[in-house]
């Protein structure tokens, strides 16, 4: 998809848009980072601060900072809510969109814990003017080094680099990485609301936001240019996020951390570059037979989705196998290996 609406001379309007919950100690430094963003040439940014239930000192961080923040800062507070970081994000995002007023308009999600790099807002300009949805690079922060998580990061960087060889699409930007975290997202108003919103989940509303729109026929790009940094706390806010992840590799390591075998994943990235072609083609007979699924079907699929991404997306199953789960050392070695026998293909 595309925004045609949207003209290159256009004024950008952003809105950064951030749920908090019981983060006094990090606000700080977030607010110092928003402070020293570089502004793109005529563009506008309101700061949007969703208070979720808190109980410290956020309340009062935020309205001084308010008070005196070079941006417009709106600050709004919901109590006695269950921990669930979709509704918070989505909570966000709403305010972001009430400022913004303009379906044009862009928002930008982070996190209360995290940090934006000086360029943020020019790179998500320039990335935006490719993409749809911007899922931007996330790096911890701090003297700490985390080797197990480095090390997960690095394989998993790896298996995107090599999606992207047999599968490349055009708006995928040059330098990518794997994230899919909502402490770096951004998408325009129209983008945002035809999705429905971050789902009400307790974690991992940010990974389906970015696979929904994606089937959608949304495009995403995963783009390394865009950085922000994020704590490398061990307590977070979100049930399952990475602070729980950390600590988890505290206590075990990588004994007990495995993953889908790269060979399984590979095959759906095959398929689903075969699938960009024969989209296009309309040539449906060998898809069909490799991913098991009857020419009328797949027509009537295609039928339905309003470009090749959206297809791909939804016809291609799992490996005909099952998507087998190995020891991160298992598919580390296997992926170096198919790296170094992977041709890189043209995108369809």
């Amino acid at each position: 998809m595309s925004n045609p609406g949207v003209s290159a001379d256009a004024a950008p309007a952003f809105a950064i848009c951030v749920p908090a919950r019981n983060e006094a100690t990090r606000l700080p430094r977030l607010f110092d980072a928003l402070e020293r963003l570089a502004l793109p040439s005529r563009a506008t940014v309101t700061i949007c601060l969703l208070l979720d239930s808190c109980t410290d000192d956020s309340a009062a961080i935020a309205a001084t900072f308010a008070a005196r923040a070079r941006f417009p800062t709106h600050v709004a507070a919901r109590s006695g809510a269950v921990a669930n970081a979709g509704i918070a994000r989505h909570a966000a995002m709403m305010l972001g969109i009430a400022a913004l007023g303009d379906p044009n308009g862009i928002l930008l999600s982070t996190d209360a814990d995290s940090w934006p790099r000086v360029d943020w807002l020019d790179a998500t300009m320039t990335a935006l003017g490719a993409a749809d949805l911007v899922a931007g690079d996330v790096r911890r922060g701090g003297a700490r080094r985390d080797h197990a998580q480095d090390r997960i990061e690095v394989y998993y960087a790896g298996l995107h680099a090599l999606r992207r060889r047999v599968d490349p699409v055009a708006w995928e930007a040059s330098a990518t990485h794997h994230h899919a975290s909502g402490a770096n997202m951004a998408m325009r108003v129209a983008t945002y609301s035809a999705m429905g919103g971050f789902a009400p989940l307790p974690n991992g509303e940010d990974a389906r936001l970015l696979d929904d729109a994606a089937r959608a026929g949304f495009r995403v790009r995963r783009d390394a240019a865009s950085v922000v940094h994020t704590s490398a706390r061990r307590q977070g806010r979100a049930i399952g996020g990475l602070a729980a992840a950390l600590h988890a590799l505290d206590r075990t390591g990588l004994a007990g951390v495995r993953v889908t075998h790269p060979v399984d994943q590979l095959w759906q990235y095959r398929h689903q570059a075969l699938a960009r072609r024969v989209f296009t083609t309309g040539d449906l007979t060998g898809l069909a037979a490799t991913v098991g699924l009857g020419v009328d079907h797949l027509r009537g699929v295609a039928r339905d989705c309003p470009n090749a991404e959206a297809f791909a997306m939804r016809v291609v199953p799992e490996a005909p196998g099952g998507m087998r789960q190995v020891p991160l050392t298992v598919a580390e070695s296997a992926l170096a290996a198919l790296a170094a026998d992977t041709t890189p293909a043209r995108a369809a």
